[in-house]
């Protein structure tokens, strides 16, 4: 089994998925660009839903750090209305799309690659903002990353975090009527679970609790301002309403 680089693993799979035309690495047009630099915009951090407006910082000047959320998607969005943003991803092509979108509308973005298991290249209070899409479901242990936010976050920083609530992994395949697993779903301990994630090229992915989740971050010192739930967007699941998503807003006191 694979087990310390497994990060290198998924890393290099997102790789290929974005190569093969992933959705979450397509990134804007120009179109959508000058729309947000009117002030008409929205971003995701799950599948579906946008995320409120009144959730955000003034972003005219913000710091904001989008963690694990390269692909040319939400970055451009908070520049083109007044933010300086840094992006940190362990995906190379996720951050070309980055930086394709910054040479087209001409703007500068700091790119970092790195692994947001281990300590974030930030200084303390660095950042007015954390975006953080639906991602660590590719990290076996969230709670570090929690920790990280809220050091390089500044005082009365935001934390904005979509998170996957564990119901996709009773599933095997793209078959959602039959529970095939029990929770924890964790490839690394997992043999039949290591062999799935191979054989659908899913990358290694973990189920987490809402103790891990929304529990980890109460722990790190977050205060829990919001919060609303999602869906998967298409399949069975999502035809049935069934919550598989939340997003949280939360500040650093």
């Amino acid at each position: 089994m694979i087990s310390q680089n497994y990060t290198e693993h998924n890393a290099r799979t997102i790789d290929q998925w974005v190569r093969d035309g992933w959705e979450w690495g397509k990134e804007i047009d120009h179109e959508t660009w000058e729309k947000a630099k009117q002030g008409n915009w929205s971003v995701l951090l799950t599948p579906t839903k946008p995320v409120p407006k009144e959730w955000f910082c003034t972003m005219q000047g913000a710091k904001i750090l989008g963690l694990a959320s390269g692909g040319g998607q939400q970055m451009p969005i908070f520049t083109a209305l007044g933010a300086e943003c840094t992006v940190l991803d362990y995906s190379k092509e996720q951050l070309k799309k980055e930086e394709i979108v910054a040479a087209r509308e001409g703007y500068e973005i700091q790119l970092v690659q790195a692994d947001m298991t281990k300590p974030l290249p930030f200084d303390d209070g660095s950042f007015d903002l954390i975006f953080h899409p639906v991602s660590n479901c590719y990290v076996k242990d969230v709670k570090p990353i929690w920790k990280e936010c809220f050091r390089v976050l500044k005082k009365g920083g935001i934390l904005l975090a979509g998170f996957d609530n564990g119901f996709n992994y009773l599933f095997t395949g793209d078959d959602e009527t039959t529970i095939h697993y029990s929770l924890p779903f964790d490839p690394l301990q997992n043999q039949e679970q290591y062999e799935d994630c191979v054989k659908h090229d899913d990358g290694f992915q973990f189920s987490h609790t809402i103790e891990e989740q929304i529990g980890g971050q109460l722990e790190a010192g977050f205060m829990l301002k919001g919060i609303y739930q999602d869906t998967n967007g298409t399949g069975f699941l999502h035809e049935k309403n069934v919550p598989t998503f939340y997003a949280t807003k939360a500040i650093k006191p």
